[in-house]
């Protein structure tokens, strides 16, 4: 069963990863300015852009209709969500740059968040298999 209303996220996803691949390649050219490349910058970079070949990695799979990684999705884009909205929160603890970059990343998972949370997503990876009832 496939699920179309994934599409988005799928897309959404794709964009952060983009986006984070090239922040990557901008802090490997900018690694002689230890001002804007800091050691926290170095660790960031690429855990974020592995998490979202990741996320791709599972929303791809939950479009083609595995419950399994819909819920490892659902799950770990909060998680991800929360973590940029940490970063872009704290003060001092990353350059300005990358505090801009993780806003507009952040605004990429929040729409992932949003629309894999929506009645219409779930409802498609729902389980097939039918409920138990309720004694009245």
């Amino acid at each position: 069963m496939r699920n179309d209303h994934l599409n988005v996220a799928v897309r959404l996803l794709t964009a952060f990863l983009v986006i984070s691949l090239s922040t990557v390649v901008a802090v490997v050219l900018l690694r002689h300015h230890p001002t804007l490349v800091t050691t926290a910058v170095w660790v960031r970079t690429p855990l974020v852009a592995a998490s979202a070949a990741v996320l791709l990695l599972f929303a791809r799979r939950a479009a083609a209709g595995h419950r399994g990684s819909f819920r490892r999705l659902r799950v770990i884009s909060m998680v991800v969500l929360a973590a940029i909205i940490v970063v872009v929160a704290w003060p001092g603890a990353f350059p300005v740059w990358l505090r801009v970059e993780q806003a507009g990343c952040g605004l990429l998972m929040l729409g992932v968040v949003v629309h894999v949370n929506r009645r219409a997503a779930r409802s498609r990876t729902a389980d097939p298999r039918p409920k138990a009832t309720r004694w009245p």
